[in-house]
């Protein structure tokens, strides 16, 4: 009995099978790969334009209280600051991913 199974051939994959299957998931893996990892990059590349586009200029007024006698109180200055952008800002240097259209080209 031990030997008739041994001996059983009834639902074997034959090695070349086994090789064509790995080989097929394979390279399915490695093009589902690559498009993850455009995808990725398009993201990240959507982050970065987010931060480069936030303004942190501000400015604030100063004020002037008076005594009734017509002299100053208090006073407090304004202040303000102006944000310049940067070279990387607005997508102008972001076109990791070439094929995205919502990225600018140095040709826009």
């Amino acid at each position: 009995m031990i030997k008739n199974f041994l001996r059983d051939e009834a639902g074997v994959i034959v090695s070349a099978e086994i090789v064509l299957v790995a080989t097929i998931l394979v390279l399915g893996m490695i093009v589902g790969l690559g498009e993850l990892q455009s995808a990725i990059v398009g993201e990240l590349s959507d982050v970065a334009s987010a931060f480069g586009n936030v303004d942190q200029s501000y400015s604030t007024s100063g004020w002037v209280s008076y005594k009734a006698s017509g002299g100053i109180k208090s006073r407090t200055y304004g202040s303000s600051y102006y944000d310049v952008p940067d070279e990387c800002d607005c997508d102008e240097n972001l076109t990791i991913v070439c094929d995205d259209p919502g990225e600018k080209t140095s040709d826009d």
